[in-house]
């Protein structure tokens, strides 16, 4: 069976809302799209730096629940990551962090179809370099996909860190972001000129997610738009990487994942790429109406996605 790798940060979300503790869940972008895959069928190993401790084992124990398979030598960090997540009144979450981002060796992972990475294992040291050979070295064999969810407590020298999440842009054949990683990342272009300008530099597919707005993608063959599902927010924790995740189970149920398919990629038409972010956002809208990052899995969606 064809499986996916995903590498980067797993952590646990300590929820703080009104000062007060409401909850610990397992979280950190790249977990979360592993967990997104893996609950909706797909193979998926996960690379990743925990520790051997507590936390650490509640988050080996969670992504096995949802069929993850993770990488050996994933356990050796001195400690687990942790993330003080506060919730606003509309139940956004502001983060800061406490994580130490490392990896060591290739793993064991014969020719994954897609490879997965984004957010604090990119930027961070001295992980982020280890990550971005093993994107380079994958490449042969996968599509590489990349959400680079901008987390500014963790990053050191914002202009490095631009430039690393440039050169990732360009490697990879699907990007997802933000608004707010793009006004981040530029604030003199709007996100539609910035979402062009990184489809002419590598990737296949450029999707820009709005929130309340809904999002939008850029590919060869023009620009989609899709509005935002009507759903009762509980919070957004998660919502990013669910859309991720949908949009990745998605392109994979096209049958146009590998490298070896990387030209049918680039030439997806516009009403395939308007159906694979109806499928996104249906995972997005499951998720924010759930506490945490609690992404839904395959038999929820097809109820779901039922009129």
């Amino acid at each position: 069976m064809s499986r996916a790798l995903v590498i980067g940060e797993a952590l646990i979300d300590v929820v703080e809302s009104d000062a007060a503790i409401v909850g610990e869940y397992v979280g950190g972008s790249p977990l979360n799209v592993a967990v997104g895959l893996g609950r909706l069928g797909r193979g998926v190993d996960f690379l990743t730096h925990i520790a051997d401790d507590d936390r650490g084992r509640r988050i080996v124990e969670y992504v096995e629940n949802s069929g993850v398979q993770l990488v050996s030598g994933s356990a050796t960090a001195g400690r687990t990551p942790t993330a003080m997540a506060t919730l606003d009144a509309a139940g956004s979450a502001h983060y800061r962090f406490d994580i130490d981002w490392q990896l060591s060796g290739t793993p064991e992972v014969a020719t994954p179809l897609l490879v997965h990475t984004g957010s604090i294992a990119t930027v961070l040291e001295p992980g982020c370099r280890a990550t971005a050979a093993l994107l380079d070295a994958y490449r042969m064999s996968a599509t590489i996909s990349f959400d680079p969810n901008v987390r500014p407590d963790v990053i050191q020298d914002d202009d490095i860190a631009r430039g690393r999440i440039d050169r990732l842009v360009e490697r990879a054949d699907v990007v997802k972001a933000s608004e707010d990683d793009l006004r981040w990342m530029d604030s003199r272009h709007s996100p539609e000129q910035i979402a062009r300008a990184w489809l002419e530099v590598g990737p296949s597919i450029v999707t820009v997610t709005s929130g309340e707005r809904g999002a939008f993608a850029v590919c060869r063959a023009g620009t989609v738009s899709i509005p935002a599902r009507a759903v009762q927010v509980v919070d957004t924790v998660g919502a990013g990487d669910a859309f991720m995740a949908g949009l990745l189970d998605a392109l994979w149920s096209l049958g146009i994942l590998g490298a070896d398919r990387r030209r049918d990629l680039a030439r997806i038409g516009i009403g395939a790429l308007e159906g694979v972010l109806e499928s996104a956002a249906l995972s997005a809208a499951l998720t924010v109406a759930r506490p945490g990052a609690d992404l839904p899995d395959r038999a929820a969606r097809d109820a779901a996605a039922q009129p």
